[in-house]
């Protein structure tokens, strides 16, 4: 863990040193993962049993593939009632945030009497990628699904690896919450290709979110253009800001709490107070081994983990702005001032009583978010990367002999005649006078 200070001589060699540290894998897996993307696009179905067999040594055959109604009810219905019910009142508040986001289309004319508008329209399929193995993930079920739902896509594919056969129960209870019934057991890189290129079972979709591992992150980029794609995402990420009165052990599991997702993870705290960062940096201490991720948690402390002492709020914003954090907790007095003055952050959670885990779970904005500083150009989830625009124009004879001439002087200019002629036909005599003139 790094212990930082402004006030030092050398803090901005190691700040900078911070911010080029790299938390992506190193693994180089672009070979391979377009070798498997081939395989599935040449032989469907079969590349999918055999990568599934040999990589979650599960054999299946192709009818096998897709999980069952039986089996989704039958999930759904074994779960304790206790975390049914934490199911739904997160569904329902996730939904009702989503909703509120769904955008009105627009339509004005203009002084020149063009009518011109924009209208909204959902994507038609959407592929959800929900990781297994290390860890299985419900909330993010709930987080991808429920906003192409609520943005009227018409077909929701989800594809989750079930290795050795095991899913938790819990995911699958998820997604009938939210309304998915086309689920299949395949993961990694051909579960990619698959949503992407369909085979005899699975039909391709038009958009694939969620995440993965390195290969299904490296599959998601390489198949960018013939699909949307949400993201590259990167390792988890957390800033605190925290000032004196905070309790140094509720600081220190919000830490950790970011820290146990992953190795890779990145939690650090930026604190006016020297006292509070050395009671911080102990509470992890004491902390850490109470863990059932301490492994994980700790080798995230100690290979990413920071503790930055500032001299006053405002050097704190700014290095919050040049960290562009995926999650940033502002445990302050006065949260607000602060707040104003953030540009780049994915979410950000306000006052002492709202930790980033409540974001995780059940506060409603999505948890899914731009890591890796991309939060300084790019935003989280929502109803818009299910939605697209689509402009329109209408146009009388006035309105096109106001507009006209104008556009055929610069496609004249372009060198494009057949343009500048399209408009220049359609003109009334007063427009075409002006237009030779």
């Amino acid at each position: 863990m790094r212990r930082l200070s402004t006030a030092a001589a050398d803090f901005p060699a190691g700040f900078a040193a911070l911010l080029a540290t790299a938390r992506e894998t190193t693994e180089q897996v672009d070979a391979a993962v377009a070798a498997i993307l081939a395989d599935v696009r040449a032989r469907g179905d079969a590349a999918l049993v055999d990568y599934t067999a040999r990589f979650d040594r599960m054999r299946l055959d192709p009818a096998g593939l897709r999980i069952g109604a039986g089996e989704i009810a039958a999930a759904a219905a074994s779960i304790p009632a206790e975390l049914a019910a934490a199911l739904d009142l997160a569904a329902v508040r996730i939904e009702a945030f989503h909703r509120a986001q769904l955008p009105a289309d627009l339509q004005m004319t203009d002084a020149a009497g063009l009518t011109l508008g924009m209208r909204w329209g959902a994507l038609d399929a959407v592929g959800l990628y929900v990781p297994g193995g290390k860890a299985a993930y419900p909330s993010s079920v709930l987080m991808n699904a429920i906003p192409a739902r609520i943005a009227g896509v018409g077909r929701i594919a989800m594809c989750v690896p079930t290795p050795d056969g095991v899913l938790n129960p819990l995911v699958l209870a998820a997604a009938r919450r939210a309304g998915v019934d086309e689920i299949y057991r395949i993961g990694g890189a051909q579960a990619v290709a698959a949503l992407a290129y369909g085979t005899a079972t699975i039909a391709p979709v038009d958009r694939i979110v969620g995440p993965g591992n390195a290969y299904v992150a490296e599959a998601k980029r390489q198949v960018f253009g013939r699909v949307g794609i949400d993201s590259v995402a990167g390792p988890s990420e957390v800033v605190v800001l925290a000032d004196a009165a905070n309790d140094p052990r509720r600081v220190a599991v919000d830490l950790l709490a970011q820290a146990e997702h992953d190795e890779a993870a990145q939690s650090i705290l930026i604190t006016t107070d020297p006292g509070l960062a050395d009671a911080v940096a102990a509470a992890v201490a004491a902390e850490l081994p109470t863990l059932r991720r301490a492994a994980v948690a700790g080798a995230s402390w100690d290979a990413h983990g920071a503790i930055i002492l500032v001299r006053d709020w405002s050097e704190a914003i700014d290095l919050v702005n040049r960290l562009a954090p995926e999650h940033l907790e502002l445990l302050l007095a006065e949260p607000e001032p602060v707040f104003a003055q953030v540009r780049h952050a994915g979410a950000v959670f306000l006052g002492g009583f709202c930790p980033e885990a409540v974001g995780d779970y059940v506060a409603g904005p999505n948890h899914v978010l731009p890591t890796g500083r991309t939060a300084r150009f790019a935003s989280g989830l929502s109803v818009f990367d299910f939605l697209k625009r689509t402009t329109w124009v209408a146009a009388n004879q006035a309105a096109l002999d106001a507009v006209g001439p104008a556009a055929v002087a610069l496609a004249e200019a372009e060198g494009l005649g057949a343009h500048a002629r399209s408009i220049a036909l359609r003109l009334g005599q007063g427009a075409c006078a002006r237009t030779r003139a």
